[in-house]
């Protein structure tokens, strides 16, 4: 059986193909890889929790932290471990809830200087990102949204896209150079968030198909932590983007 190919870059048809060929024990199965994201969005949240207390807002409205170094840790944390992560699958198990621990560092903090600059608009973000996640798995499971070939390219070409206009925005601030289009609060950078934000939550279709697929194809069991990172990968960047694309609307009342 084929397996289908997922825009995700942690998820890719090569990881399970190796993967069979090393099935000696157990084999993944989607309950086992529900259960690892389950315990993963644990990790973030405590995590989150910890560097959420590190901001606080004064009586005078003034915003004061120690969240930074955290932060700037989680991140860099959380990009080492991912990459670890999808040059040794066999060590996800292990991986995979450290790097929610670190996103969750980064998260936290983010997430808490947001909502302090505009008041509720975490609780916002999280309910849409999961509101998305359940409609994104309702459409994919009753056939609304199928993965056809067509389809799998035209998300593949729209991340690639997005991830190279994210590299080009990092080259043009680290010399300065400003693209207030996508940064401020135009329709233009609304616009732009807002199609971030559907490739981001197609991509989640992508993934559960990519994620049903293995089990089908027998992989071995530590594949289900695999899947679980991967699903997590597009999670995140679903939730940052709709955190972004919600202040931009609030910049605008």
């Amino acid at each position: 059986m084929a397996l289908t190919k997922s825009s995700n870059p942690v998820l890719s048809e090569k990881i399970f193909q190796t993967s069979r060929a090393e099935v000696y024990g157990e084999t993944m199965t989607i309950n086992g890889t529900v259960n690892k994201i389950g315990m993963l969005l644990f990790f973030v949240v405590a995590a989150a929790s910890f560097t959420w207390g590190m901001v606080s807002v004064t009586s005078t409205g003034e915003i004061t932290s120690s969240v930074y170094p955290w932060m700037i840790g989680g991140a860099i944390g959380g990009l080492i471990l991912a990459l670890v992560t999808v040059f040794k699958p066999k060590a996800s198990p292990y991986t995979a809830p450290f790097y929610a621990l670190f996103e969750g560092l980064f998260l936290g903090g983010i997430s808490a200087l947001m909502n302090a600059t505009y008041p509720g608009i975490v609780m916002q973000a999280v309910g849409l990102t999961f509101g998305t996640l359940f409609a994104m798995l309702f459409a994919y499971k009753t056939g609304l949204i199928k993965v056809t070939q067509k389809f799998k390219a035209g998300i593949v070409a729209a991340t690639g896209g997005i991830m190279l206009f994210y590299l080009v925005s990092w080259i043009m601030n680290m010399f300065g150079i400003g693209n207030g289009f996508y940064y401020g609060s135009s329709l233009l950078s609304i616009g732009i968030s807002l199609f971030v934000v559907v490739i981001a939550a197609l991509n989640l279709v992508l993934d559960f198909d990519f994620i049903e697929k293995g089990a089908q194809s027998g992989a071995p069991k530590y594949m289900e932590w695999y899947g679980a990172f991967g699903l997590m990968v597009t999670l995140i960047w679903l939730y940052v983007e709709l955190l972004r694309l919600l202040a931009k609307i609030a910049n605008r009342d």
